[in-house]
């Protein structure tokens, strides 16, 4: 068994940055749109709209 940590920081409203034990990631947007980039270099857009969600992941 493995144990993981992570801590999230709100920057402002609608900015949050999550540092874990390998990598960080900055999140922009809310409740039902976000875009994320990590520290790997990987970028994800989501899009939240009720009952039905899009997920893209973007390649460098």
């Amino acid at each position: 068994m493995s144990f993981t940590f992570h801590k999230t920081f709100r920057i402002l409203p609608g900015v949050r940055l999550r540092i874990n034990g390998r990598s960080w990631s900055l999140t922009l947007g809310g409740r039902h749109g976000q875009h994320t980039i990590n520290s790997d270099g990987r970028r994800t857009s989501t899009l939240d709209a009720g009952p039905f969600s899009a997920r893209r992941d973007h390649r460098r």
